[in-house]
């Protein structure tokens, strides 16, 4: 991938004197690329001083590159065209492809075909390339203007969207909110993906953090394994997880956007970071560039410094509502606050310092302040107000920084004033390594993010767990392997429970005699459920009877059961399990992440609170524990009115089992365990259902 980033030689197919993109292209190329640019077009014989060639077969040595910049119709024949002067990558920065319809995605794969014939890397099309501002490589037709505002910094960015990733740059280099360093859009990504692009940057050492917005992620699992080995904080945020979002993603890159509770479970499980709107990924990754390990042990405890007593009670309020907490001052660092407090006023966090401003100046209360809560032991970090454009509230931004840094506490700053010196101010705490925000609650929120990103870690394993092929009989290894459609519910739990799946202790009726021998010695009271080859839905079909608990009452149910399941179907009796919690385990082969699990609350709780979790499998037990631990109500799993908590590790490791199952056998499509009925702790799977294709 280097050679996208700093190739030798770049042809530019479209360049133009005209004042369009190709112009657009060929300027942001002279005013910062050093190698050669070859412009092609055979319009012209020169355009801008350079010397323009009829085609790439006339383009001379060194060329790396080539960025395509003309009409779609024409693409294939320039895309040949590289493949036979055998230049290693094109950028194409033209639309007309996959997005617009059948003929445009015919087009998309004839030029895929040539160069993949020729081992030639494609980026794009439909995107506007790369900005790299260390570097100063700006090989898009972003407007050149950008020259006047770009602020190199260590946060990169990968946009599916081609214009966003333009109104992304102009926005954060033209307010100064934040420095970046490289810039990537890959819009329909019909070869080079988010995946490539991500393993460059995680071994960039310009990069500190990655930034992704992504409506699609094809190949899920490398994603995941490379978000599982880095260090770098990477922030997702993933367009498409609506089905109307779905919908317009398709519509928009013609990709594949997936489910989104299934992508943010995944996403979670390899550590990353998850965004829900463009800004807050970007400040999101800007603050986990400057902080990006806080230390397993810190808990959040925050140390509120503010000139107004309503930001502080709001700032308090917020580190509630995401998970962090106020801080509770040492006697030391009260004390310390108190010599420069008036006397009639008490000292607290929040921290109110604009009575000590009025009586001591603004120099030596936050100097005072700042090294009292950064010395607290109690203290994780300092959530700072500043107001800018005031002599009597300022503050000095260089002895922030080194108390910082002595004391190892990072400082949060949230920033008001007059524009200009608000813009100023904000440009000096972030060279400082001070993340600014201009909204308090993003604050708060970004803190918590980079406060959460050590438990987050602490979960994730470096791989996927290798598949483990469970030890079934030569019977149900040929049906796994060779059958299509839904197993009945007998066999998919005669399977689980080969698996070591604890289920339900049933047997097959083919009489009522037999079903009444059945009950008795299972002991009453029983179930008994009609049985139709390819039916899953029992319950909707009026196939189950529950709370039989004399023979007549089995009989009888026999009989009704036996009417309704035809001469193709049977009865099942089961010993009924009591009343309890009710859990959903499954299995989904998804196309982006492959075999995924999913756990969740069952029974009426299921359509009440809608508390499922995912995660790409197969996964080990620990991570099973760990996702159970994400489900929102863990009251429930804990013992609530005086019920026995549910055993984690049985639990963890049943959702272990049914990955590796799915993970072993490729035509399994989908396992559903519903429900799991916690008796006494333990988990028991009375339905299961597992679907092949």
């Amino acid at each position: 991938m280097d050679f996208f980033f700093n190739p030798e030689g770049i042809a530019l197919v479209g360049a133009t004197p005209l004042p369009k993109g190709g112009h657009a292209i060929l300027r942001n190329l002279m005013n910062g690329y050093g190698g050669a640019i070859h412009p092609v077009n055979p319009r012209y014989p020169e355009i801008d001083g350079l010397k323009t060639y009829p085609s790439v077969l006339d383009v001379p040595d060194p060329v790396d590159i080539a960025i395509v910049f003309v009409p779609s119709v024409l693409v294939p024949d320039v895309v040949a065209q590289c493949a036979a002067r055998r230049i290693k990558g094109v950028i194409i920065e033209s639309a007309g492809f996959a997005e617009t319809g059948e003929e445009g995605r015919r087009r998309q794969d004839a030029v895929l075909a040539i160069a993949r014939d020729a081992g030639m890397r494609l980026w794009g099309p439909n995107c506007m390339g790369i900005v790299d501002i260390p570097a100063r490589h700006v090989f898009s037709f972003v407007s050149p203007a950008i020259w006047d505002e770009m602020i190199p910094g260590n946060v990169s960015l990968v946009v599916q969207s081609g214009m966003l990733s333009g109104g992304f740059l102009t926005d954060t280099m033209t307010h100064g909110t934040m420095g970046v360093s490289k810039v990537c859009s890959i819009g329909n990504k019909m070869d080079v993906s988010e995946t490539d692009i991500l393993e460059y940057l995680l071994k960039d050492p310009a990069t500190a953090a990655v930034a992704l917005y992504l409506e699609s992620i094809p190949d899920g699992r490398r994603f995941l394994d490379l978000c599982r080995g880095t260090a770098k904080p990477v922030v997702v945020l993933k367009g498409g997880k609506s089905a109307r979002g779905a919908e317009a993603a398709m519509s928009h890159t013609a990709s594949l956007a997936g489910d989104g509770a299934l992508v943010s479970g995944a996403l979670a499980q390899a550590g990353v970071v998850e965004a829900y709107d463009f800004k807050q990924m970007m400040d999101t990754a800007r603050t986990l560039a400057m902080n990006p390990d806080l230390g397993a042990v810190a808990r959040g405890r925050t140390a509120i410094l503010t000139y107004s007593g309503g930001a502080g009670i709001m700032s308090a309020d917020f580190l509630d509502r995401l998970g962090l907490t106020v801080a509770d001052l040492s006697p030391e660092t009260e004390s310390m606050l108190a010599t420069v407090y008036p006397e009639w006023m008490p000292v607290k966090n929040p921290v109110d310092l604009w009575p000590a401003v009025e009586k001591n100046g603004p120099a030596k209360v936050y100097g005072t302040a700042l090294q009292a809560v950064c010395a607290d032991p109690a203290v994780d970090a300092v959530l700072m107000h500043l107001f800018v454009g005031s002599a009597a509230l300022s503050a000095d931004f260089g002895f922030m920084a080194a108390t910082a840094k002595a004391y190892g506490k990072p400082i949060f700053v949230w920033l008001i004033g007059s524009r200009e010196e608000a813009r100023k101010a904000h440009v000096a705490l972030q060279d400082l390594g001070i993340p600014v925000f201009r909204e308090l609650y993003r604050a708060v929120e970004c803190m918590a993010a980079a406060f959460a990103r050590p438990a987050l870690l602490s979960t994730r394993e470096r791989a996927f767990p290798q598949v483990e092929v469970p030890d079934l009989s030569p019977t149900h290894r040929e049906i796994l392997s060779t059958q299509k459609g839904p197993l009945d519910e007998h066999l998919s739990k005669k399977i689980l429970a080969e698996c070591g799946v604890p289920t339900v202790v049933e047997a097959v009726a083919e009489t009522a005699e037999e079903a009444v021998a059945h009950a008795e010695r299972l002991g009453f009271p029983v179930v008994a459920k009609g049985i139709v080859p390819g039916g899953v839905h029992k319950t909707e079909l009026g196939l189950v009877r529950l709370n039989l608990s004399d023979w007549t009452a089995v009989q009888r149910a026999f009989m009704e059961l036996s009417a309704k399941v035809g001469k193709d179907g049977w009865v099942l009796i089961q010993r009924q399990a009591p009343q309890g919690l009710e859990l959903i385990f499954g299995l989904v082969r998804d196309p982006q992440f492959g075999p995924s699990v999913m756990a969740g609350l069952g029974g009426v709780y299921a359509e009440i609170l809608a508390d499922k979790v995912f995660a790409a499998g197969p996964v080990s037990e620990n991570e099973a524990r760990a996702l159970l631990r994400r489900l929102k109500n863990q009251k429930l799993l804990t013992g609530f009115r005086g019920a026995k908590a549910l055993d984690l590790s049985c639990a963890a490791r049943i959702l272990a089992i049914i990955s590796q199952l799915g993970a072993a056998f490729p035509r399994i499509r989908e396992i559903d365990v519903n429900p799991l009925i916690v008796v006494d702790g333990q988990p028991l799977a009375v339905d299961a259902t597992i679907v092949l294709g």
